[in-house]
């Protein structure tokens, strides 16, 4: 993966960006303008963006050109997205973008090496690809997607590595969540260090 992450002062592969309202946890309801950066190689099934796995067939950004596009909106709110942005080096990015005056957050599944300067991290932790400890030690968000009854045990595997201030989130998978809420419910009131996320904005349905 090195040739991967040499990208700085390169242009970045950018599935989509959009200005639309955040609709997941600590940040519900805040207006920002999205970012989806194209590479992935986590594999989770149940992804609702697989199109942003693939490198190729992106049109590619300059900072200039993303900070420009991120101006052009009225919140100075960038969530930076994925696909998995640490694929690429993430330091002229939000060095461009904190500079224009922007909070730059970004989330991530944390298997490749931190890199940047950050508002806010969500951390969502996979199965499939542990996580790096240095994203424990950074997030201010921990946000586990559950799927299934199993997810509960897991999460037990690296609850110790976050930190004592940092925000638990449980969010169920869009295509469970009728079935997987209750769970989660009971999980939270027998555990209140957690709390519950939803997809608010595909209630609402904006991007």
């Amino acid at each position: 993966m090195e040739d991967i992450i040499e990208v700085k002062s390169k242009k970045l592969p950018v599935m989509e960006a959009f200005y639309t309202i955040q609709g997941e946890g600590y940040h519900t309801g805040k207006a920002a303008f999205f970012i989806r950066i194209a590479g992935c190689d986590v594999g989770c099934h149940w992804c609702d963006v697989k199109e942003s796995w693939p490198f190729e067939g992106h049109p590619e950004y300059t900072v200039l050109e993303l900070v420009e596009l991120a101006s052009s909106y009225p919140s100075r709110l960038v969530i930076i997205t994925g696909g998995e942005p640490f694929l690429h080096d993430m330091t002229e990015l939000t060095d461009g973008l904190r500079n224009a005056g922007f909070q730059v957050h970004v989330e991530t599944a944390g298997v490749y090496p931190l890199s940047g300067t950050w508002d806010w991290i969500c951390l969502s932790p996979k199965k499939f690809v542990p996580a790096r400890d240095e994203y424990f030690n950074n997030a201010h968000e921990i946000k586990v997607i559950v799927y299934n009854k199993s997810d509960f045990e897991w999460l037990k595997t690296f609850s110790s590595k976050i930190k004592s201030s940092s925000l638990s989130y449980l969010q169920p998978e869009w295509s469970k969540k009728d079935k997987m809420m209750p769970e989660i419910v009971e999980f939270v009131k027998n555990n209140p260090s957690w709390e519950i996320s939803l997809q608010t904005h595909k209630y609402l349905q904006i991007p």
